[in-house]
């Protein structure tokens, strides 16, 4: 099946998302399924206002900084099909609370190649290679 890149709002992602490093993204995560359209990407299109674009590796800590914040990302949610996080899962975090959490010192780990171009509207390159995933 093609990819659906239509968000609720008509607005469409450009075809061809590219990563911060200027390649094509690559899937972040697809158990649990994450993104803002739930395909597995970190894509994203301008009703996405929170730009969840960062494709992070969750940690124990990172999920108690964000708990902490208000958006408790480990408890499932079934009502609304959410499984909860654990640490090693990979999430498409909102761009803006991963440089939160990098200014807290509690930045998870990021998937660069899995990483939307946007999230650089939030966050530095130089940010996200230091933090950079080993896989």
């Amino acid at each position: 099946m093609p990819f659906d890149d239509t968000d609720p709002s008509g607005r469409r992602e450009t075809p061809g998302a590219r990563n911060v490093l200027g390649g094509a993204l690559i899937p972040c995560s697809s158990e649990p399924m994450t993104g803002f359209f739930r395909d597995g990407c970190c894509n994203t299109s301008p009703a996405d206002v929170g730009s969840h674009t960062v494709c992070a590796v969750m940690t124990a800590e990172f999920l108690r900084f964000s708990a902490a914040r208000g958006n408790d990302l480990a408890t499932p949610r079934p009502e609304f099909g959410f499984p909860g996080l654990n640490p090693g899962d990979r999430w498409c975090l909102c761009a803006p609370r991963w440089q939160e959490a990098r200014e807290g010192n509690a930045a998870p780990a990021v998937v660069l190649g899995a990483t939307h171009q946007r999230a650089l509207e939030h966050c530095q390159l130089a940010d996200l290679r230091a933090h950079e995933a080993e896989d």
